[in-house]
C-alpha cells in the first residue's frame, strides 16, 4: 500500500510584483554575503571580522555549544566557523572533534586565530581537521583573501547550490553513506516540485529562482524544526532531497506540503490564481494549461529497502518519483512496493 497526503489552502495574500525590478534583483544576487559563526562573543573579533569582510558583507553568529552551533547552520547556511584563542587551545579540541564527527557541520570550513600558539598546538588543530589557522599580527587584508578563498573552495568541493544555499549532490551521498555504517534506520525523501518549468517560462527566471529559495527554505526549516538530526540537500533545478528518521518520515512531508501549499499561492498573480492555471507552450511548442505548483515527494525507507549506498536506489527514486507525480495535487508517497 502507498500513503498519501493532500493538504490544500484557500487562505492567501497576493503580493504585489514588478517584473521592472528583475535586472536589479540579478544584480544583487552576484552581491556576496557571508556567514560566519564566532565561538563567544567576543566583541573585539566581532569588530575584526566585520572589518576584515567589509560592511555589510558579513552577518557574524556567536555560539558557545554545537547544540547552537547547529542551529545557526540550519538556520544562516554558515560559510566558516571561527575561533579566536588568546592562550591555551586544550580546551577546544573537544569542541572541534565533535563539530568534524558532526554528519553536516564538518563540511563547513573550520578556522582558528591564535597570536601565538605553540607549534605542538597547530600540528594537533590541523590533526583534528581545522582548515586554516591564523597566527602572528592579525592582517585583515590577507586574512579576508585567505577567508573568501576558503569559501569558494568549500563550495565547490561540496557543490552547495548556490540559489538556496544547501549541500548538493556530493554530500548527500556523503550523509547516506555515514547513516549506512553506523547502521542507522532512516528515510531518502525526494521532492520535486510540479510544472515548475511552466511557471519559470511564463514568469521568467528571476521569479523562479525565488520560488527555488522559498522551497528550500521549507524544507530547510520543517526539517530542522522537527527532526534535530535531519539533512537537506539541494540535487539542482527544483530537485530537493532530505533525510530523516524512519519514523519521522511521514510528520516531515505532511508538515512541508501544508506550507508549501500555502506559500505557492503567493507566487502567482491574481488573475492566474483565479483561473487556477497558466498558459505556456509544452515541449512540443503547443500552448498548454499547468495547474498552479505542487509538490510531490517520494520517500524510500531503509528498513523497507536495504540499499548500501545512494546510488542502488537512482532507479526507484525515478520509478517512484514518476508516480508519485501522476496524482494530482501534492503528495507524498512511501516505497512500499513488492518489486523493491
Amino acid at each position: 500500500m502507498i500513503e498519501n497526503t493532500l493538504k490544500k489552502s484557500t487562505q492567501y495574500t497576493i503580493p504585489e510584483q514588478d517584473r521592472a525590478n528583475n535586472a536589479s534583483e540579478l544584480k544583487a544576487k552576484l552581491s556576496t554575503k557571508y556567514n560566519v559563526a564566532l565561538f563567544h562573543d567576543q566583541m573585539t573579533y566581532r569588530s575584526r571580522l566585520y572589518n576584515c569582510f567589509g560592511k555589510g558583507k558579513v552577518s557574524i553568529y556567536q555560539f558557545d555549544t554545537l547544540e547552537q552551533l547547529h542551529q545557526n547552520n540550519c538556520r544562516y547556511h554558515l560559510d566558516i566557523i571561527f575561533f579566536a584563542v588568546e592562550d591555551d587551545l586544550d580546551h577546544l579540541i573537544k569542541l572541534i572533534n565533535n563539530i568534524k564527527s558532526h554528519p553536516t557541520l564538518h563540511l563547513i570550513p573550520l578556522v582558528v586565530y591564535s597570536p601565538s600558539p605553540a607549534k605542538n598546538d597547530i600540528m594537533e588543530l590541523y590533526d583534528i581537521g581545522v582548515d586554516e589557522i591564523f597566527y602572528g599580527e592579525w592582517d585583515a587584508e590577507i586574512i579576508n583573501v585567505k577567508l573568501r578563498s576558503l569559501c569558494f573552495r568549500s563550495k565547490r568541493d561540496i557543490g552547495t547550490n548556490p540559489s538556496s544555499g544547501l549541500p548538493g549532490a556530493s554530500a548527500i551521498e556523503a550523509d547516506v553513506e555515514n547513516r549506512i555504517v553506523n547502521n542507522e534506520d532512516f528515510a531518502v525523501c525526494y521532492v520535486d516540485l510540479d510544472n515548475f518549468k511552466a511557471y519559470n517560462d511564463y514568469y521568467g527566471y528571476v521569479y523562479g529562482d525565488k520560488v527555488i529559495r522559498m522551497a528550500a527554505t521549507i524544507i530547510r526549516d520543517t526539517v530542522f524544526d522537527l527532526v534535530k538530526d535531519g539533512f537537506v540537500g539541494h540535487i539542482g533545478g527544483d530537485d530537493f532531497v532530505f533525510i530523516v528518521p524512519n519514523d519521522k518520515a511521514v510528520i516531515v512531508c505532511e508538515n512541508i506540503i501544508s506550507i508549501f501549499d500555502k506559500m505557492i499561492i503567493a507566487r502567482y498573480e491574481e488573475a492566474d490564481i483565479e483561473k487556477g492555471f497558466i498558459k505556456v507552450a509544452n515541449r512540443a511548442g503547443k500552448m498548454e494549461k499547468f495547474p498552479i505548483m505542487t509538490i510531490s515527494i517520494a520517500v524510500f525507507p531503509r528498513r523497507k529497502i536495504k540499499f548500501t549506498h545512494l546510488g542502488e536506489i537512482s532507479h526507484m527514486m525515478a520509478d517512484l518519483k514518476k508516480y508519485t507525480k501522476s496524482f494530482p495535487g501534492s503528495n507524498y508517497r512511501i516505497e512500499r512496493r513488492a518489486k523493491y
